[in-house]
């Protein structure tokens, strides 16, 4: 199927870009896929980067959020799996043509995202993965989403491309840190320095989405334990410590008051709200939220 910009199937985020391209697509482009994060990365990626990597998109998916790679080796190949074991949506931008499999090693997977998702690519079919097709679909797949996080990059990485067309959009740029003496961290660890975000977990991704998209992020399908109560040594069980059901409480005190930078305090809000354990009211106050077992249900008045 061939998506030109104006047709009302079109991918909205990119069809919002300055000069936005045709695009070839086997799957489905949903409406749902506007609330979408891209994560990318190095092809040489660490044990660590592939973890990271996969249980941040996990992590993600698992809340309704659209996973966007390149379906490389590495990085964005583990970005699509864990979407993928979440049950999530995730969306792979190809630098070849629709119908070419690159890497080879990849055509389980590239199946798997288009019977899940979609596979995308701005190149006629049977266009080959031309070293300078990369930088062009690095545009494409920035567009698509709402911020790109970058999990391990070298100085020279395809990822830092990306992650410049996601800056010159106006999307949001995040990285995760990585050891200073290690070659595939050297790029990410100088997003950082430049002003990038600095990402630990999903809520450090979720509470810098506009404030629409934010309000679509749901609780977590794959629940596990975080249906229990976050223990009081978290910094989500200071916080809601904190709380009352009766009487909001504005940020800047719960920051004193549970003892953590306004950052980790802001994190830990986000984690709260989407496990209907606390709700926010205008002007950054907050209350206890009816929670399993107390009488009162999540989306319920105290």
């Amino acid at each position: 199927m061939l998506l030109t910009p104006g047709d009302p199937r079109y991918p909205a985020l990119l069809g919002v870009i300055a000069s936005p391209p045709s695009v070839h697509v086997r799957g489905a482009i949903v409406a749902a896929d506007g609330l979408a994060i891209a994560i990318v990365g190095s092809r040489r990626a660490s044990t660590y980067g592939l973890e990271v990597a996969e249980r941040l998109a996990f992590d993600l998916a698992a809340r309704g959020v659209t996973i966007v790679s390149g379906l490389a080796r590495g990085i964005d190949a583990a970005a699509h799996r864990g979407a993928l074991a979440a049950d999530g949506r995730t969306i792979a931008v190809l630098g070849c043509g629709i119908d070419v499999v690159y890497p080879p090693e990849n055509a389980r997977l590239m199946r798997q995202v288009e019977e899940r998702g979609a596979v995308l690519s701005q190149f006629p079919p049977g266009t080959p993965p031309l070293p300078y097709n990369f930088p062009t679909r690095n545009r494409t797949l920035a567009g698509l989403a709402l911020g790109v996080v970058v999990v391990e990059a070298g100085e020279r990485s395809g990822a830092l491309v990306t992650a410049g067309y996601a800056g010159d959009l106006g999307r949001e740029v995040f990285a995760v840190p990585g050891r200073i003496t290690a070659e595939e961290s050297r790029g990410t660890n100088a997003l950082l320095r430049d002003g990038a975000i600095l990402v630990r977990n999903w809520a450090d991704v979720v509470q810098e989405l506009p404030d629409m998209w934010r309000s679509a992020v749901r609780g977590p399908r794959h629940a596990g334990n975080e249906s229990a109560r976050p223990s009081i040594q978290s910094e989500e069980g200071r916080v809601l410590a904190l709380l009352r059901s009766d009487e909001p409480i504005h940020i800047e005190a719960l920051i004193t008051g549970a003892e953590i930078s306004p950052a980790r305090a802001a994190a830990a809000l986000v984690g709260l709200e989407l496990g209907g354990w606390a709700r926010q009211l205008e002007g950054q106050r907050w209350l206890a939220a009816a929670v399993h077992g107390e009488g009162r249900t999540p989306s319920g008045d105290p």
